[in-house]
């Protein structure tokens, strides 16, 4: 018998072809639609099912993880490596939700019991100083000198002064929902009244930054993602001399996510395994331009307080990794391979997944008090690479940055790129060839471009992303592209712009922020996103992003604060907002060592 007349529906008098095993039209379309169904049944079960990240990731990202067990001596044999396997996932979870109810206890406790605790910790610090101790559990002794403008002074206008009373009286505003309905959570949600938690608690590092801290140092704000949690005690110790010694241990902990061929580090991390992987989503399990580029200011604080260089180490293979690569026209991709040290695919852009690598690389040169000059020139060079590929002139006039995918322009801007006006202008001063004055026309040409994304709408709040095409300019013609998460860019750089002008505008434009935050944003438990600043009437999406205390509110605190409070020349801001002192000159041990 024919093969073919296995399947009932072959058997027909009027097939025209000759041959036994063609099938006809609707023959066809019939096993297109039982294979299509057959192969989205088997994705839907890898997607869907509880469990489906480790599934995903024991599947089609196993070289990975198995790598980083080898690694770490948890996979020695093959035929019993699945067994390990489960036994290891088993464990992650079960630290997993350890830590997050260890973490929601401590949140629970009375101010006064937190209060106690840190002074028991203290003491035990105390006490471990004082003796012997065992080895490389003792910091070296750090002469803490307190840089100037931590506090800065009131400002003289009565008008000035006002307005920044109100911003602070939202920060406190925000602070106080926070802490009444969502404490031991990571963010609030304002409009139910009640905590938003994610499920990354102390496996993943934070999306743009392994060290992005979402606390606000004058506010005892805290995070259950324990790596956000660093830069806050970063910022803390310099601040006020405390939780060195806990940045230091975290900072450790950290290291197993640089244990790959390469040396870039992995985006996720399980903090107790020590197991590293990267997103699936990531361009084939690459790593991602804004995490492992956004390491440079903590990792070389950690070094300074430590009195170890490997944490600076780290983060300088990461440049040298960087430097063998061939960048098409000049540019970084988003994407980078920690196995290969190849790229991934060739998307740029100064916005999601690329900017905060472009921003480090200039304040790496600021915080090193002007001495790192390699820092110095890849920014520079970068800049000019972006200025030449991806930044363009409307018809009518706007300035704007596009992304650039595999050699073709997409003319739109991001709400992230916004931070670029404030990024330019920081770095003018120190521009090749007598650039100062035109890259502080750039700078304000895009602060411009930003200020009409949000002037365009009917909230006068900024979309997501905006387009420059079909006749189109600074608007968001795609839906998915019209919400506002409360996002601090625009007005970061907006400061940036009046620290180095003084030109009112910059004021007034962030004063007509406040107003529409306060009129589409704040409602009875806090201040909300919402999914659409071109409708008469804001539809919240009921999140209080923790940015928006940590970044958004301080830097509106900073535009309506003299230039004495946290001056430029001693302080360089990190990606998430966080003041970490210039490194002064006299200070170079480290540096050296690595030279």
């Amino acid at each position: 018998m024919p093969v073919a007349s296995l399947l009932p529906f072959t058997a027909t008098p009027n097939r025209k072809s000759a041959s036994p095993t063609s099938f006809r039209l609707t023959e066809k379309f019939i096993l297109l639609l039982v294979f299509s169904g057959f192969i989205t049944l088997c994705f839907g079960a890898i997607f869907f099912l509880p469990d489906s990240s480790k599934l995903l990731s024991g599947v089609f990202f196993r070289s990975s993880s198995v790598e980083a067990e080898t690694r770490t001596g948890t996979v020695s044999d093959t035929s019993t490596g699945t067994g390990k396997d489960e036994k290891i996932l088993a464990k992650i979870r079960k630290d997993h939700e350890k830590a997050l109810i260890e973490a929601k206890d401590t949140l629970q406790k009375r101010p006064d019991e937190i209060k106690q605790d840190i002074n028991s910790d203290k003491e035990k610090l105390a006490l471990n100083g004082q003796g012997k101790g065992s080895k490389g559990d003792s910091l070296p002794f750090l002469q803490y000198m307190r840089p100037p403008g931590a506090t800065g002074h009131e400002p003289a206008d009565p008008d000035v002064k006002a307005k920044r009373a109100k911003i602070k009286e939202m920060m406190q505003f925000s602070w106080d929902n926070y802490k009444r309905y969502a404490w031991g959570s990571n963010e609030l949600r304002p409009v139910s009244k009640q905590g938003h938690s994610s499920n990354l608690f102390g496996e993943c590092l934070p999306r743009v930054s392994l060290w992005a801290a979402r606390g606000h140092t004058a506010l005892p704000l805290l995070c259950t993602d324990e790596v956000r949690l660093t830069s806050v005690r970063l910022s803390v110790f310099l601040l006020l001399q405390v939780f060195r010694r806990k940045a230091v241990e975290l900072g450790e902990k950290l290291l197993p996510a640089f244990k790959t061929p390469t040396g870039i580090p992995w985006a996720l991390l399980n903090l107790k395994s020590g197991i590293g992987r990267n997103w699936p989503w990531a361009s084939g399990g690459s790593s991602i331009l804004a995490e492992y580029g956004t390491l440079h200011l903590e990792f070389m604080h950690l070094s300074e307080l430590s009195g170890r260089p490997d944490f600076a180490e780290k983060v300088m293979n990461i440049r040298k990794v960087l430097n063998r690569l061939d960048k098409p026209q000049g540019l970084y991709p988003n994407y980078l391979n920690p196995n290969s040290g190849q790229w991934g695919q060739h998307h740029v852009s100064v916005g999601g997944l690329g900017d905060s690598f472009y921003e480090y690389l200039l304040k790496a040169w600021l915080m090193s008090d002007k001495t790192d000059e390699e820092g110095k020139k890849l920014y520079y060079d970068a800049l000019q690479a972006i200025e030449k590929n991806l930044i363009r002139k409307s018809s009518g006039g706007l300035t704007y940055i596009a992304e650039w995918k595999g050699g073709l322009l997409e003319h739109k801007m991001g709400h992230l790129t916004c931070f670029a006006g404030g990024m330019i202008a920081l770095g003018a001063d120190g521009g090749p060839d007598d650039k100062t004055g035109h890259q502080m026309e750039l700078a304000a040409e895009i602060a411009r471009t930003c200020h009409e994304s949000y002037a365009r709408t009917s909230m006068k709040l900024g979309p997501e992303a905006f387009r420059f095409d079909g006749g189109v300019e600074a608007i968001a013609t795609r839906q998915n592209e019209k919400y506002f998460i409360l996002r601090p860019e625009v007005i970061e750089t907006y400061m940036y712009m009046w620290r180095f002008t003084h030109d009112p505008k910059y004021r007034q434009w962030g004063w007509e922020a406040v107003q529409a935050l306060e009129k589409y944003c704040r409602v009875e438990g806090g201040y909300s996103g919402v999914r659409d600043v071109y409708a008469n009437t804001p539809n919240h999406d009921d999140v209080q992003q923790s940015f928006y205390l940590a970044e958004t509110l301080k830097y509106l605190y900073l535009l309506f604060s003299d230039d004495d409070h946290l001056p430029f020349e001693h302080w360089v801001f990190n990606t998430e907002a966080h003041p970490l002192p210039v490194i002064k000159k006299q200070n170079v041990e480290i540096a050296n060592h690595l030279k």
